[in-house]
């Protein structure tokens, strides 16, 4: 199938140096005084976060300033920033993870909060208690809520009734911590973002719908592989290709693997098979056939490719020489998990000011 072509960048992509990968390289590059300001007077105190649409370009990059702060300060410089003293976040999950609860329950607590873990066998969200009743009840009783759900609109329903700030830790529709975590893994890894071109091979999951409302606010081009049938949502596409006009990046969809990978910097899939799906595993396995991530996908990309998973990950998605090489940024993705949403609850709890420069985007 040939490549659709949505909207085009007027510039070149720019080819990015691979091995700026150190923290000094990621965040000692400096923008504008004027753009630094513009940064500085964002306030998400008080917002809820269900999906990275309805938050503009300035605010996602404040959130991951505020993220690569954060790590610097606690990580390398050994502070300790007890900013969430005397709070305490509600953990609702649907659905298992690994990542998610982990990197929420270990980076409150280290900003000196307090964690509650509630599983399916603890809350029963419009069962034993209704969406309204549990949102109205948490907000007397804790200071935020992420909640990780099967339904979008559960999240959109507890947003509605509570007076605390809800956060999206994954449904169907979107994921938008995963996205804060793999923009700060680039950012870090090129020394900046705009000009980056991101290539999704898989399936047209939350992932990739929450990439589709990121990427062009960041300066980046983005180009899908998705068997036929396995796109992402139509009214996804469509936004995402306003957003690609108006900040002038290039937005491509195909059915071609290689296509996509032609040219890229960077090489993404996830799961083919989600939690829910697995009546439908020997179908999907069958359809995907062809979009496993390999040496020879990478063989077409720029030099210097990286490699992202949100995971975990299956033999058919990538294989194990992609996987475990020098292009993949999986392991320092995952931990960006934690960076990334104790930046996110911190913006959301409080009046923090980032303390290291600005980042370059």
């Amino acid at each position: 199938m040939p490549l659709k072509l949505l909207s085009v960048s007027s510039r070149l992509l720019k080819c990015q140096n691979p091995f700026l990968h150190s923290w000094e390289r990621g965040f000692g590059l400096l923008l504008s005084s004027t753009g630094a300001a513009s940064f500085s007077s964002v306030n998400l105190k008080g917002r809820s976060f269900l999906t990275l649409k309805d938050f503009n370009s300035d605010e996602i990059k404040r959130l991951l300033w505020v993220s690569g702060d954060l790590k610097h300060r606690i990580k390398h410089e050994k502070q300790y920033l007890p900013l969430l003293q005397g709070k305490s976040i509600a953990m609702i999950f649907e659905k298992r993870s690994t990542r998610t609860r982990m990197s929420t329950e270990t980076g409150f607590a280290l900003l000196g909060g307090h964690p509650c873990f509630l599983t399916s066998q603890d809350i029963h969200l419009g069962v034993n208690e209704s969406c309204t009743d549990t949102a109205r009840v948490l907000s007397g009783l804790c200071d935020i809520v992420l909640a990780r759900v099967y339904s979008h609109s559960t999240l959109e329903e507890l947003d509605k009734e509570a007076s605390v700030p809800i956060i999206n830790g994954l449904s169907d529709l979107y994921h938008p911590i995963q996205i804060l975590a793999d923009f700060l893994t680039l950012q870090e890894h090129y020394g900046s973002l705009s000009g980056l071109t991101v290539s999704w091979i898989g399936d047209g999951n939350n992932v990739l719908h929450s990439f589709m409302m990121t990427a062009a606010k960041l300066g980046v081009h983005l180009k899908i592989a998705t068997p036929e049938g396995y796109g992402p949502e139509k009214s996804v596409i469509e936004e995402a290709q306003k957003l690609s006009r108006q900040h002038g990046t290039q937005l491509v969809l195909t059915s071609d693997p290689m296509e996509a990978a032609r040219g890229t910097n960077v090489l993404v899939t996830d799961t083919w098979v989600s939690m829910g799906q697995e009546e439908e595993k020997k179908k999907r396995l069958k359809d995907f056939h062809g979009y496993q991530i390999t040496m020879q996908t990478g063989s077409v990309a720029q030099p210097g490719w990286t490699f992202l998973h949100c995971l975990p990950r299956k033999m058919e998605e990538v294989d194990d020489q992609v996987f475990y090489s020098s292009h993949s940024l999986v392991f320092p993705e995952a931990e960006n998990r934690k960076w990334t949403i104790m930046g996110l609850m911190v913006s959301l709890l409080t009046d923090y000011s980032p303390q290291i420069p600005m980042l370059k985007f």
